[in-house]
């Protein structure tokens, strides 16, 4: 073969596909894009036996081969072009056996595409508590294709899922018959679309006849004939679609009759079924979900105190060091407050960008994350939106990158448009090094009714702010688009379980490893860059400031501590970054920003969180103290000209609006301009966002100073 052998696994959504997907791949697995689009394609690869090794690609979930959104529509085409290069060799369809008729659609129309196909019956542990018995020989010899139950979570059954699809992997499915008569549902036309698009079943050749003109891999010439045969046929599409469907769930009720068993005419309730009686209740659900985002945010100053306090003494130990090791250099001030002074500056935040993906992967892994949107689905379409559009709103707490790419899941174009355009202003974990470190600075640490951590109150604050101003954008802008379109918000809860632990910590550790390896690329570039522009300047300016001090210094021995650190200030002032900063200081000092702010808006437009690193080493920059010094510290002793401290509860309030509000990010500008496909939308984007920056900023620091 000239491709490896290629294993795709589909099924409902909630069905547990990505649970399998784990299990088989466990960290073989890598995250991509399918071809030409931007949803996410997660490939893996899976010791099957000893002779066997495969690809194994799990594809976005779906209830039917009748694509409604454009995760849908990946999928279908993948399955149904015979020529795209992750057509699957074996589907193994993941079926849901507490909900198993439903399931059985999508299995049945996936047979009927001539792939040879493994159902794997997970839930066997929910449907047992509704009290439904399932005979799986007897449902396997009418699907006329192997019938695994595997429970992925607790890894039972992948054995026997292995060897049966090493079995299967040896027949060919066209031998089997379709599970319902395509040709004489569809007439013998169906042969010739066969032939002209070289394809091996007959429900592919109807799906073909249904959507040729939308096809990518049909060309002008079948487009032509096909479309010929059609209308001498007299073909009707939504007749035969809804005919199909008809004729399949009648063999499934024949199926479910002889195969499974319920104890009683009435489910069994259970347990999830309990919960939800309290946790979608109208008052005590919202209650619940703001105690849970209270907790989530506390969590973040609580837990991670202690890691942030040893990596800070870490990096200013290592400082030290070098300081007393190195002689005076240009080379020891590189090391020290270029490359340091960055990266201990964004290494410090790790242990929270941990903890935030830690509890949201609790939050997805144990059910709760869907309710959520159930119960924000009501105040979302107060603004045009439903609460589909709350899964990438909330995605984007960790990253607007992936999130807007989530939106593909949305149906109505609109509501998509709508959602790509506000989700920016959920605030991300990039601002959460910056959102900490100003409100350590600003927010006095104490408790707040003797119970209540301040900080955390005022982090959950901003959250909340960034939601409602996403909101109420997203009103003005549903007035503004007008479209006809409506959608219906459906939506299948997955039963609660509890989180897997060995999960949770694999996507904190790799998480926290893609923060460090991406961002630290862009900090250490950016810090040594920021640390020539600081360190160098105009020759005669500079010049001219270091002979001044230098008298000064030789004139006031018992001073030359206190006039060495006006040098210091002197020259950064004086230097390529200090003629920037002050370029631009008359644009922000409505907003209370001074120079080195300034230079770190600028900077931070390539990642928010380069922020953090660019003050640590402005802030670095000729202090010879630079490595025994917490940057909080030297934050803290900022004064201006007149002496007054830089950072007022004013100006941290000030630039903490700033940051909830801009859209200080290049990747995700990028991305809005992919799937819009238009610059359009991102220079809108870009406008309205950095306008409610800037004068809510100003708001701010007018009231508050």
């Amino acid at each position: 073969m000239n491709r490896p052998y290629t294993i795709a696994l589909v099924g409902n959504p909630n069905s547990g596909k990505s649970s399998l997907f784990n299990a088989l791949t466990g960290l073989n697995q890598k995250v991509g894009n399918f071809a030409g689009v931007t949803v996410d394609k997660k490939t893996g690869v899976s010791k099957i036996s000893e002779t066997l090794t495969a690809h194994i690609i799990d594809l976005p979930g779906t209830y039917s081969l009748y694509p409604k959104s454009a995760d849908e529509q990946v999928t279908y085409e993948v399955l149904l072009n015979q020529k795209n290069a992750d057509r699957p060799d074996l589907i193994v369809v993941i079926a849901d056996a507490s909900n198993l008729k439903r399931n059985l659609l999508f299995c049945s129309q996936i047979m009927d595409l001539k792939i040879p196909v493994v159902i794997v019956l997970t839930m066997m542990d929910i449907a047992q508590q509704k009290g439904i018995t399932i005979d799986r020989e007897g449902l396997q010899r009418l699907m006329g294709v192997p019938v695994i139950p595997v429970n992925p979570r607790r890894n039972r059954g992948i054995t026997h899922l292995k060897k049966a699809i090493n079995d299967t992997s040896n027949r060919k499915a066209t031998q089997l018959p379709d599970f319902i008569n395509i040709q004489a549902l569809a007439g013998n036309w169906i042969n010739e679309v066969k032939e002209l698009c070289h394809i091996d079943s007959n429900y592919g050749a109807l799906h073909i006849a249904c959507n040729y003109t939308e096809l990518k891999y049909i060309n002008a010439a079948q487009r032509i004939r096909i479309g010929a045969l059609l209308g001498e046929s007299g073909f009707q599409k939504s007749k035969v679609q809804a005919e199909e469907i008809m004729q399949r769930y009648k063999k499934i009720d024949t199926v479910m009759l002889q195969c499974v068993a319920t104890d009683s005419p009435m489910k069994k309730m259970v347990v999830s079924e309990r919960i939800d009686k309290i946790l979608l209740h109208p008052i005590w659900g919202n209650l619940i979900l703001l105690v849970v985002l209270f907790l989530l945010f506390q969590s973040i100053f609580w837990l991670a105190r202690y890691p942030m306090d040893w990596i800070q003494m870490g990096f200013a130990q290592i400082g030290d060091i070098v300081n007393n090791l190195m002689p005076t250099s240009l080379v020891r001030d590189l090391i020290v407050n270029g490359a340091l002074a960055g990266i201990g500056g964004i290494a410090v935040f790790v242990p929270q960008i941990m903890i935030l993906f830690g509890l949201i992967t609790i939050l997805e892994d144990s059910g709760y994350m869907a309710r959520i949107s159930f119960l924000t689905d009501r105040i979302m379409r107060t603004a045009g939106l439903n609460g589909r559009s709350v899964m990438p709103l909330i995605s984007g707490m960790a990253c607007a990158v992936p999130a807007i790419m989530a939106a593909r899941t949305i149906q109505n174009r609109k509501e998509r448009l709508i959602t790509i355009m506000v989700t920016p202003l959920m605030s991300c974990s990039a601002r959460l090094p910056v959102y900490t470190m100003l409100i350590a600075l600003v927010v006095p640490d104490r408790n707040f009714l003797g119970l209540f951590n301040l900080q955390g109150l005022v982090l959950m604050g901003l959250y909340l702010l960034g939601f409602f101003m996403a909101l109420i954008v997203a009103r003005v802008m549903n007035l503004i688009i007008k479209t006809t379109e409506r959608t219906f918000f459906l939506m299948e809860l997955p039963v609660y379980r509890a989180p897997r632990w060995k999960n949770v910590g694999i996507t904190m550790i790799e998480k926290g490893k893609i923060f460090i390896r991406d961002v630290g690329k862009v900090i250490i570039v950016l810090s040594l860059v920021l640390w020539g522009l600081a360190a160098f300047g105009p020759p005669a300016k500079m010049q001219a400031v270091a002979t001044k001090y230098e008298a000064l210094i030789k004139a006031d021995t018992a001073n030359s501590a206190a006039l060495e650190r006006e040098f210091a200030t002197a020259k950064l002032e004086q230097s390529f970054a200090g003629i920037l900063g002050h370029a631009i200081e008359p644009v922000i000092r409505p907003l209370g920003f001074d120079w080195k702010i300034g230079i770190a808006l600028i900077t931070s437009f390539a990642a928010r969180e380069v922020f953090v690193g660019t003050m640590a080493t402005l802030y670095s920059v000729g202090d010879a103290e630079a490595g025994k010094q917490t940057l909080q510290y030297k934050m803290q002793q900022a004064r201006r000209d007149d002496g007054t401290p830089v950072y007022t509860l004013a100006t941290g309030l000030s630039l903490l609006i700033f940051y909830v509000f801009a859209l200080q990010c290049m990747s995700t500008l990028a991305i809005v301009k992919r799937e819009t496909r238009s610059w359009k939308y991102p220079a809108i984007q870009f406008a309205y966002m950095f306008g409610l920056a800037y004068f809510g900023a100003l708001l701010v620091y007018q009231l508050f100073k």
